[in-house]
């Protein structure tokens, strides 16, 4: 059976999950071998990007539980079979009064790129609306890469853009069944 990657954008997918499966609890495990399953794939490994959140110095007390959390999220994340968490940094912005994530995407990019031109993969199957990764999947592509998106359609802050649909090459809605299948038991 041919490989495939699954690369998830945390903040994409925490989004989808809080505006569109809001009581849902996951395996990221399981979820990732579901969509290889249902797209006819073997997933070789998991990639999940995303960033600790911000701690002031010294922090407040909800940013200390909002970093805690966040860090039994990756430490469970990482117990996980064949799964990566690849960590990008959050700065500030004082112009915007915001924080913003930096190196994710491109972290993203490079694991799939690489991947993909290596011929680690035969599949990318990509959980993401961000249309800034369209240069990577078409150098995924170029490589013989079939690129497979999943993406929520569930609420308009996580829709995908069109070019985004357009790159790859299927395209799927995350569903309540592929929830559903991933339940943490």
């Amino acid at each position: 059976m041919d490989r495939a990657a699954v690369f998830i954008d945390g903040g994409y997918f925490a989004k989808v999950g809080k505006l569109v499966f809001p009581t849902a609890h996951i395996c990221f495990e399981k979820f990732s071998d579901e969509l290889c399953k249902e797209t006819g794939y073997q997933r070789l490994r998991s990639y999940y990007y995303t960033c600790m959140p911000y701690q002031g110095d010294p922090p407040t007390q909800a940013q200390s539980e909002r970093y805690s959390q966040m860090d039994s999220f990756v430490y469970n994340l990482k117990r996980l079979k064949r799964f990566e968490v690849r960590l990008g940094k959050l700065i500030y912005i004082p112009k915007m009064n915001d924080y913003i994530q930096k190196r994710v995407d491109v972290l993203l990019a490079v694991d799939l790129v690489r991947m993909s031109w290596d011929h680690q993969i035969e599949a990318a199957i990509l959980i993401t609306g961000d249309s800034d990764f369209v240069p990577a999947i078409e150098a995924a592509k170029d490589a013989g890469v079939t690129t497979i998106l999943y993406y929520s359609r569930g609420h308009a802050q996580v829709g995908a853009l069109d070019e985004l649909l357009y790159a790859c090459d299927d395209r799927h809605e995350i569903l309540k069944k592929h929830i559903d299948a991933a339940k943490r038991t």
